[in-house]
Protein backbone atom coordinates (compact mmCIF):
# COMPACT_ATOMS: atom_id res chain seq x y z
CA UNK A 1 0.00 0.00 0.00
CA UNK A 2 1.63 3.08 -1.15
CA UNK A 3 0.97 6.68 0.55
CA UNK A 4 1.61 10.60 -0.58
CA UNK A 5 4.51 12.07 0.74
CA UNK A 6 3.78 15.34 3.47
CA UNK A 7 2.76 18.42 1.75
CA UNK A 8 5.53 20.86 2.26
CA UNK A 9 1.56 22.95 3.90
CA UNK A 10 1.76 20.31 6.45
CA UNK A 11 5.35 20.08 7.07
CA UNK A 12 6.97 20.97 10.30
CA UNK A 13 9.86 23.44 8.80
CA UNK A 14 11.66 24.00 12.07
CA UNK A 15 12.14 20.29 12.05
CA UNK A 16 13.22 19.73 8.87
CA UNK A 17 16.06 22.73 9.95
CA UNK A 18 16.96 21.01 12.93
CA UNK A 19 17.79 17.83 11.26
CA UNK A 20 19.57 19.83 8.77
CA UNK A 21 21.73 21.55 11.36
CA UNK A 22 22.08 18.24 13.18
CA UNK A 23 23.59 16.49 9.68
CA UNK A 24 25.93 19.40 9.55
CA UNK A 25 26.73 19.15 13.43
CA UNK A 26 27.78 15.45 13.14
CA UNK A 27 29.85 15.97 10.17
CA UNK A 28 31.86 18.23 12.03
CA UNK A 29 32.40 15.70 14.64
CA UNK A 30 32.82 12.62 11.76
CA UNK A 31 35.40 14.47 9.66
CA UNK A 32 37.67 13.99 12.77
CA UNK A 33 37.22 10.10 12.88
CA UNK A 34 37.34 9.65 9.25
CA UNK A 35 40.43 11.37 8.73
CA UNK A 36 42.58 10.66 11.36
CA UNK A 37 42.74 7.06 14.10
CA UNK A 38 42.93 9.66 17.47
CA UNK A 39 38.91 9.60 17.76
CA UNK A 40 39.17 6.13 18.14
CA UNK A 41 42.54 5.31 19.73
CA UNK A 42 43.44 8.73 21.64
CA UNK A 43 46.30 10.61 21.03
CA UNK A 44 45.07 13.45 19.31
CA UNK A 45 46.12 16.06 22.14
CA UNK A 46 49.94 15.08 21.22
CA UNK A 47 50.02 15.57 17.56
CA UNK A 48 47.70 18.32 17.52
CA UNK A 49 49.66 21.01 20.02
CA UNK A 50 49.13 24.26 18.59
CA UNK A 51 46.82 27.02 20.22
CA UNK A 52 44.67 26.76 17.15
CA UNK A 53 44.41 22.76 17.75
CA UNK A 54 43.67 22.88 21.40
CA UNK A 55 40.97 25.78 20.74
CA UNK A 56 39.42 24.02 17.43
CA UNK A 57 39.05 20.91 19.59
CA UNK A 58 37.92 22.41 22.87
CA UNK A 59 34.81 23.99 20.60
CA UNK A 60 34.04 20.81 19.12
CA UNK A 61 33.88 18.90 22.05
CA UNK A 62 31.68 21.58 23.60
CA UNK A 63 29.49 22.43 21.38
CA UNK A 64 29.22 19.47 18.55
CA UNK A 65 30.59 16.58 20.16
CA UNK A 66 28.15 13.79 20.88
CA UNK A 67 25.27 16.30 20.55
CA UNK A 68 24.49 16.42 17.24
CA UNK A 69 24.19 12.75 16.69
CA UNK A 70 21.80 12.74 19.71
CA UNK A 71 19.74 15.64 18.15
CA UNK A 72 19.40 12.90 15.40
CA UNK A 73 18.57 10.48 17.23
CA UNK A 74 15.68 12.73 19.18
CA UNK A 75 14.43 14.27 16.04
CA UNK A 76 14.61 10.29 14.46
CA UNK A 77 12.08 9.29 17.42
CA UNK A 78 10.00 12.39 16.63
CA UNK A 79 9.58 11.02 13.05
CA UNK A 80 8.74 7.60 13.90
CA UNK A 81 6.13 8.79 16.45
CA UNK A 82 4.89 11.20 13.49
CA UNK A 83 4.62 8.59 11.02
CA UNK A 84 2.82 6.02 13.64
CA UNK A 85 0.31 8.59 13.80
CA UNK A 86 -0.30 8.96 10.51
CA UNK A 87 -0.24 5.53 9.54
CA UNK A 88 -2.83 4.91 12.39
CA UNK A 89 -5.10 7.83 10.35
CA UNK A 90 -4.75 6.01 7.07
CA UNK A 91 -5.38 2.72 8.57
CA UNK A 92 -2.44 1.09 7.52
CA UNK A 93 -0.86 -2.07 9.66
CA UNK A 94 1.64 -0.30 11.65
CA UNK A 95 4.12 -2.76 12.86
CA UNK A 96 4.30 -4.05 9.17
CA UNK A 97 5.42 -1.09 7.85
CA UNK A 98 8.17 -0.23 10.94
CA UNK A 99 9.79 -3.72 10.38
CA UNK A 100 9.99 -2.95 6.35
CA UNK A 101 11.30 0.11 6.88
CA UNK A 102 13.98 -0.62 9.78
CA UNK A 103 14.92 -4.12 8.38
CA UNK A 104 16.17 -1.85 5.08
CA UNK A 105 17.04 0.57 7.04
CA UNK A 106 19.66 -1.87 9.21
CA UNK A 107 20.65 -3.19 5.60
CA UNK A 108 21.32 0.33 4.24
CA UNK A 109 23.24 1.02 7.23
CA UNK A 110 25.53 -2.37 7.16
CA UNK A 111 26.94 -1.75 3.60
CA UNK A 112 27.89 1.88 4.82
CA UNK A 113 29.39 0.61 7.93
CA UNK A 114 31.41 -2.00 5.93
CA UNK A 115 31.99 -0.77 2.65
CA UNK A 116 32.78 2.63 3.45
CA UNK A 117 33.03 3.97 7.03
CA UNK A 118 33.30 2.42 10.50
CA UNK A 119 31.41 5.80 12.26
CA UNK A 120 27.74 4.46 10.62
CA UNK A 121 24.97 4.69 12.59
CA UNK A 122 22.17 3.72 10.50
CA UNK A 123 22.88 0.29 11.00
CA UNK A 124 22.22 0.86 15.39
CA UNK A 125 19.36 2.74 14.19
CA UNK A 126 17.67 0.55 12.47
CA UNK A 127 18.74 -2.54 15.39
CA UNK A 128 17.46 -0.06 17.67
CA UNK A 129 14.59 0.98 16.12
CA UNK A 130 12.64 -2.27 16.81
CA UNK A 131 12.40 -1.85 20.38
CA UNK A 132 10.17 1.15 19.71
CA UNK A 133 7.88 -0.90 18.56
CA UNK A 134 7.32 -2.22 22.08
CA UNK A 135 6.52 1.62 22.83
CA UNK A 136 3.78 2.51 20.25
CA UNK A 137 0.89 1.92 22.53
CA UNK A 138 2.60 2.53 26.32
CA UNK A 139 1.40 5.71 28.26
CA UNK A 140 3.25 8.36 28.43
CA UNK A 141 4.72 8.42 31.63
CA UNK A 142 5.85 4.84 30.71
CA UNK A 143 7.61 6.09 28.17
CA UNK A 144 8.93 8.90 30.58
CA UNK A 145 10.01 6.30 33.35
CA UNK A 146 11.93 4.12 31.19
CA UNK A 147 14.08 7.44 29.63
CA UNK A 148 15.29 8.09 33.15
CA UNK A 149 15.50 4.65 34.22
CA UNK A 150 17.49 3.53 31.01
CA UNK A 151 20.22 7.00 31.29
CA UNK A 152 20.55 6.69 34.42
CA UNK A 153 21.65 2.96 34.74
CA UNK A 154 23.59 2.73 31.53
CA UNK A 155 25.43 5.94 31.83
CA UNK A 156 25.88 5.32 35.61
CA UNK A 157 27.13 1.82 35.33
CA UNK A 158 29.54 2.63 32.32
CA UNK A 159 30.82 5.73 34.65
CA UNK A 160 31.55 3.76 37.33
CA UNK A 161 33.39 1.02 35.15
CA UNK A 162 35.44 3.90 33.46
CA UNK A 163 36.36 5.72 36.79
CA UNK A 164 37.79 2.07 38.08
CA UNK A 165 40.16 2.07 34.86
CA UNK A 166 40.52 5.90 35.00
CA UNK A 167 44.51 5.59 34.92
CA UNK A 168 44.76 3.90 31.37
CA UNK A 169 42.13 5.92 29.64
CA UNK A 170 44.23 8.70 28.17
CA UNK A 171 47.30 6.36 27.09
CA UNK A 172 47.30 6.46 23.14
CA UNK A 173 47.23 2.93 21.28
CA UNK A 174 50.32 3.40 19.23
CA UNK A 175 49.63 -0.02 17.79
CA UNK A 176 46.42 0.25 16.05
CA UNK A 177 46.76 4.07 15.55
CA UNK A 178 49.55 2.50 13.07
CA UNK A 179 48.05 -0.22 12.04
CA UNK A 180 44.75 2.40 10.86
CA UNK A 181 47.41 4.47 9.07
CA UNK A 182 48.68 1.56 6.88
CA UNK A 183 45.54 0.34 5.85
CA UNK A 184 43.82 3.56 5.50
CA UNK A 185 46.70 5.05 3.51
CA UNK A 186 46.55 2.21 1.51
CA UNK A 187 45.56 2.19 -2.33
CA UNK A 188 43.64 -1.74 -1.84
CA UNK A 189 40.17 -1.73 -1.15
CA UNK A 190 40.32 -5.01 0.63
CA UNK A 191 42.67 -3.40 3.48
CA UNK A 192 41.03 -0.62 3.86
CA UNK A 193 37.49 -2.40 4.02
CA UNK A 194 39.40 -5.19 6.66
CA UNK A 195 40.54 -1.90 8.69
CA UNK A 196 36.65 -0.58 8.47
CA UNK A 197 35.54 -3.82 9.41
CA UNK A 198 37.68 -4.27 12.67
CA UNK A 199 37.27 -0.14 13.68
CA UNK A 200 33.34 -0.88 13.81
CA UNK A 201 33.33 -4.15 15.87
CA UNK A 202 35.43 -2.53 18.14
CA UNK A 203 32.86 0.00 18.52
CA UNK A 204 30.30 -2.27 18.09
CA UNK A 205 30.84 -5.65 19.30
CA UNK A 206 30.66 -7.45 22.63
CA UNK A 207 29.35 -5.57 25.00
CA UNK A 208 29.50 -1.90 23.79
CA UNK A 209 26.44 -2.47 21.43
CA UNK A 210 24.65 -3.14 24.74
CA UNK A 211 25.55 0.27 26.31
CA UNK A 212 25.45 1.89 22.73
CA UNK A 213 21.53 0.62 22.59
CA UNK A 214 21.40 1.46 26.05
CA UNK A 215 21.81 5.43 25.23
CA UNK A 216 20.19 5.69 21.97
CA UNK A 217 17.00 4.36 22.83
CA UNK A 218 16.55 6.94 25.72
CA UNK A 219 17.23 9.14 23.25
CA UNK A 220 14.33 8.32 20.17
CA UNK A 221 12.05 7.43 23.13
CA UNK A 222 12.44 11.53 23.88
CA UNK A 223 11.72 12.73 20.28
CA UNK A 224 8.54 10.33 20.60
CA UNK A 225 7.23 11.79 24.09
CA UNK A 226 7.75 15.26 22.30
CA UNK A 227 5.94 14.29 19.47
CA UNK A 228 3.00 12.74 21.59
CA UNK A 229 2.96 16.07 23.42
CA UNK A 230 2.63 17.92 20.32
CA UNK A 231 5.12 20.66 22.23
CA UNK A 232 7.18 21.57 18.69
CA UNK A 233 4.12 21.03 16.25
CA UNK A 234 2.20 24.09 17.54
CA UNK A 235 5.17 26.57 19.16
CA UNK A 236 3.15 29.47 19.93
CA UNK A 237 0.55 27.80 21.84
CA UNK A 238 2.93 25.71 23.62
CA UNK A 239 5.65 28.59 24.08
CA UNK A 240 5.60 29.11 28.21
CA UNK A 241 6.47 25.26 28.04
CA UNK A 242 9.08 25.33 25.65
CA UNK A 243 10.51 27.95 27.33
CA UNK A 244 10.92 26.26 30.21
CA UNK A 245 12.46 23.85 28.36
CA UNK A 246 15.06 26.05 26.60
CA UNK A 247 16.18 27.33 29.93
CA UNK A 248 16.48 24.21 31.93
CA UNK A 249 18.33 22.57 28.74
CA UNK A 250 20.86 25.59 28.68
CA UNK A 251 21.20 25.24 32.04
CA UNK A 252 22.18 21.37 32.01
CA UNK A 253 23.88 21.65 28.52
CA UNK A 254 26.33 24.52 30.42
CA UNK A 255 27.04 22.67 33.70
CA UNK A 256 27.68 19.02 31.87
CA UNK A 257 29.02 19.76 28.70
CA UNK A 258 31.45 22.67 29.90
CA UNK A 259 31.13 22.28 33.40
CA UNK A 260 33.67 19.38 33.62
CA UNK A 261 36.78 21.22 32.08
CA UNK A 262 36.60 23.03 35.95
CA UNK A 263 38.18 19.95 37.02
CA UNK A 264 40.38 18.84 34.33
CA UNK A 265 37.86 17.49 31.87
CA UNK A 266 38.14 13.55 33.00
CA UNK A 267 37.90 11.02 30.67
CA UNK A 268 36.16 8.63 32.69
CA UNK A 269 33.41 11.50 32.73
CA UNK A 270 32.97 11.54 29.17
CA UNK A 271 29.96 9.34 29.34
CA UNK A 272 27.80 11.90 31.46
CA UNK A 273 29.32 14.55 29.57
CA UNK A 274 27.86 13.27 26.08
CA UNK A 275 25.22 11.55 27.00
CA UNK A 276 23.39 13.60 29.65
CA UNK A 277 24.94 16.76 28.39
CA UNK A 278 24.65 15.94 24.57
CA UNK A 279 20.67 15.66 25.16
CA UNK A 280 20.54 18.24 27.13
CA UNK A 281 22.65 20.36 24.11
CA UNK A 282 20.75 18.94 21.59
CA UNK A 283 17.37 19.58 23.38
CA UNK A 284 18.47 23.23 23.53
CA UNK A 285 19.46 23.56 19.94
CA UNK A 286 16.35 22.16 18.61
CA UNK A 287 13.95 24.22 20.86
CA UNK A 288 16.20 27.57 20.00
CA UNK A 289 15.46 26.92 16.36
CA UNK A 290 11.74 26.43 17.16
CA UNK A 291 11.09 29.43 19.12
CA UNK A 292 13.35 31.82 17.05
CA UNK A 293 11.09 30.17 14.14
CA UNK A 294 8.53 33.17 14.12
CA UNK A 295 10.79 35.25 13.25
CA UNK A 296 11.42 36.19 9.36
CA UNK A 297 14.79 36.84 9.37
CA UNK A 298 15.34 33.66 11.10
CA UNK A 299 13.37 31.22 8.61
CA UNK A 300 15.02 32.82 5.31
CA UNK A 301 18.24 32.28 7.11
CA UNK A 302 17.31 28.42 7.89
CA UNK A 303 15.70 27.97 4.74
CA UNK A 304 18.89 25.62 3.15
CA UNK A 305 18.87 23.99 6.10
CA UNK A 306 15.75 22.81 5.65
CA UNK A 307 16.89 21.48 2.22
CA UNK A 308 19.32 19.26 4.14
CA UNK A 309 17.09 18.07 6.30
CA UNK A 310 14.45 16.76 4.11
CA UNK A 311 17.06 14.63 2.47
CA UNK A 312 18.85 13.97 5.55
CA UNK A 313 19.74 10.49 4.90
CA UNK A 314 21.46 11.31 1.19
CA UNK A 315 23.63 14.07 2.73
CA UNK A 316 24.83 11.69 5.65
CA UNK A 317 25.76 9.47 3.61
CA UNK A 318 27.08 11.81 0.76
CA UNK A 319 29.73 13.12 3.36
CA UNK A 320 30.84 9.86 3.58
CA UNK A 321 31.39 9.04 0.09
CA UNK A 322 32.91 12.13 -0.24
CA UNK A 323 35.13 11.64 2.88
CA UNK A 324 36.23 8.14 1.63
CA UNK A 325 37.87 9.57 -1.57
CA UNK A 326 39.66 12.32 0.34
CA UNK A 327 41.10 10.70 3.39
CA UNK A 328 41.92 6.97 1.93
CA UNK A 329 44.28 5.61 -0.33
CA UNK A 330 42.42 4.92 -2.83
CA UNK A 331 41.59 8.44 -3.42
CA UNK A 332 43.75 11.67 -2.74
CA UNK A 333 45.41 9.60 0.34
CA UNK A 334 44.68 12.72 3.25
CA UNK A 335 44.37 9.86 6.20
CA UNK A 336 46.38 11.28 9.14
CA UNK A 337 47.55 14.46 7.09
CA UNK A 338 44.94 17.07 7.81
CA UNK A 339 44.86 19.28 11.07
CA UNK A 340 41.69 20.43 12.74
CA UNK A 341 41.25 23.67 11.08
CA UNK A 342 41.80 22.05 7.72
CA UNK A 343 39.29 19.79 8.53
CA UNK A 344 36.74 22.52 9.89
CA UNK A 345 37.48 24.26 5.86
CA UNK A 346 36.61 20.80 4.68
CA UNK A 347 33.39 20.48 6.31
CA UNK A 348 32.12 24.07 5.76
CA UNK A 349 33.13 24.31 2.19
CA UNK A 350 31.28 20.64 1.71
CA UNK A 351 28.16 21.10 3.45
CA UNK A 352 27.74 24.86 1.47
CA UNK A 353 28.26 22.62 -1.20
CA UNK A 354 25.31 20.23 0.20
CA UNK A 355 22.75 23.19 0.84
CA UNK A 356 23.30 24.87 -2.60
CA UNK A 357 22.61 20.61 -4.06
CA UNK A 358 20.11 20.01 -1.75
CA UNK A 359 17.92 23.30 -2.07
CA UNK A 360 18.22 22.29 -6.13
CA UNK A 361 17.22 19.29 -5.38
CA UNK A 362 14.38 19.88 -3.54
CA UNK A 363 12.71 22.13 -6.22
CA UNK A 364 13.04 19.06 -8.44
CA UNK A 365 12.43 15.94 -6.56
CA UNK A 366 10.17 14.57 -3.84
CA UNK A 367 12.46 13.21 -2.02
CA UNK A 368 16.39 12.86 -1.79
CA UNK A 369 17.38 9.74 -3.93
CA UNK A 370 18.55 7.37 -0.85
CA UNK A 371 14.88 8.47 0.70
CA UNK A 372 13.34 7.70 -2.41
CA UNK A 373 15.51 4.01 -2.56
CA UNK A 374 14.27 3.69 1.20
CA UNK A 375 10.89 4.49 0.44
CA UNK A 376 10.68 2.42 -2.82
CA UNK A 377 11.79 -0.67 -0.88
CA UNK A 378 9.54 0.07 1.89
CA UNK A 379 6.54 0.11 0.02
CA UNK A 380 7.38 -3.25 -2.31
CA UNK A 381 6.61 -0.15 -5.03
CA UNK A 382 8.18 2.14 -6.82
CA UNK A 383 7.50 5.42 -5.95
CA UNK A 384 6.80 9.12 -7.13
CA UNK A 385 9.82 10.74 -7.61
CA UNK A 386 9.61 13.93 -9.51
CA UNK A 387 7.46 16.97 -8.95
CA UNK A 388 4.67 17.26 -10.71
CA UNK A 389 5.35 20.82 -12.79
Amino acid sequence: MSTYPIKDSQRLNWIDAARGFAIFGIFIVNIGAFSAPYFLYGGDTEVWTSKMDTLILFIIDVFFQASFYTLFSILFGFGIQLQKDRLVEKGISVNRFFIRRLAFLTIIGLIHAIGIWHGDILFTYGVVGFLLLIYFNVKDRTIKVNIISLLGVFVGLFTLLMYQVRDYLDTPNQGFIIQAINNYSSASFSRIWEQNLHDWQLSNGGINILFLAGVILPMFLIGMYAARKKWFHQPEKYQQKLTMIWISSFIGFIILKLGPYLFGNPSWFSYVQDNIGGAASAIFYVTSITLLWKQGWFRQLMVPLQAVGKMAMTNYLCQSIISFWLFYGVGFGLYGKVDPLIQLILVLVIFILQMIGSMWWMKNFRFGPFEWLWRTLTYGKRQPFRRET
